[in-house]
């Protein structure tokens, strides 16, 4: 009898948590996106205190996981993490939630898009603030084996190569030497001014101050873009290889793109302290992804680990525009 009493307590306290609409809405949002509490409150068009006080309830009755980062701290329902009659509770409470406030569960989901999309203003933020620093924190996290290992394809020397957010001239420093002219663009005025210094002694780089969603360049001009360490930053990554599609010469002599990027990996603290939309790429998502933008299937290769390197590992793929 204790046993059975104790398991309708048990109910009973799982379902009183569920019991307010707001909380419903809440585990929605959060089964999709780890977020912060501020972020949260302007999804659900929320005061922070009332959103705080939810988000207590929720958590200390062990269907939220809290991770700190800084000052911040950022929640999630994660399904594996909830014993089996919350997680019975939550897919049915989400169920009815969908059929029967469709409109209001679409309204947040279209709200916490909106948040979402503000993010990579931090991570512009981010190199702004780090612009002197970035080269080390670079080399910290994935080493010094980066740039030639992924730009092998980009070495013929009448080649007009567009840096698609090359940050501060690393591999426009590499390419230089080796092509007719590189064209450096970058949205971060602190970047640019690092690569300019960097890449004074070469008169053949042209730099652009430009998102690389809306190149500055015109359709065909160039033979060959190479982006590295880049679109995990890009909250529409299909929309910047589209881009580099149109300013890419569609002959059989060129049209290459080269992305170089991290392979997907677990790193949540990333987004917070780094501004990283995408943790990373598998090699499906990156074949979906070249595709979509009309290129031919990619060659991909896993980089060299550097033994030094404290980052998740790189991945690089390459393939020419479909003529």
């Amino acid at each position: 009898m204790k046993q059975i009493a104790s398991s309708s307590h048990s109910l009973a306290s799982l379902l009183s948590h569920l019991g307010e609409t707001i909380r419903l809405r809440m585990l929605r949002v959060l089964e999709s996106e780890e977020v912060t509490v501020s972020e949260l409150a302007n999804v659900l068009q929320l005061p922070q205190s009332t959103a705080s006080r939810h988000l207590k309830t929720l958590t200390e009755g062990g269907w939220l996981r809290r991770r700190e980062r800084g000052t911040l701290a950022l929640y999630r329902l994660v399904l594996d993490d909830l014993s089996p009659p919350a997680r019975g509770l939550w897919l049915a409470a989400r169920e009815q939630m969908n059929a029967v406030a469709a409109s209001e569960c679409e309204a947040d989901d279209h709200r916490l898009a909106s948040v979402l999309a503000e993010r990579p203003v931090d991570s512009q933020a981010f190199f702004g603030r780090v612009a002197g620093q970035w080269d080390s924190i670079r080399h910290e996290l994935f080493g010094s084996r980066v740039l030639p290992a992924g730009a092998l394809s980009l070495i013929p020397p009448d080649w007009v190569v567009a840096d698609l957010g090359c940050g501060t001239g690393n591999a426009a420093e590499w390419l230089a030497p080796r092509v007719r002219e590189v064209v450096a663009i970058d949205q971060s005025p602190e970047m640019l001014n690092a690569a300019r210094k960097r890449l004074g002694r070469f008169d053949n780089v042209r730099f652009e101050e430009a998102e690389i969603s809306a190149l500055p360049l015109e359709d065909g001009s160039v033979d060959a873009a190479i982006a590295v360490l880049v679109v995990h930053h890009l909250p529409d990554p299909i929309r910047v290889l589209h881009e580099a599609a149109r300013v890419l010469r569609r002959d059989d002599g060129g049209g290459v793109l080269t992305v170089v990027d991290m392979a997907e990996h677990g790193r949540e603290e990333y987004r917070e302290s780094m501004g990283h939309v995408h943790l990373g790429f598998s090699r499906d998502r990156l074949e979906r992804l070249f595709d979509e933008a009309g290129f031919r299937p990619p060659a991909m290769v896993d980089l060299p680990a550097d033994p030094r390197a404290t980052g998740p590992g790189l991945i690089a793929a390459s393939a020419r525009i479909q003529a």
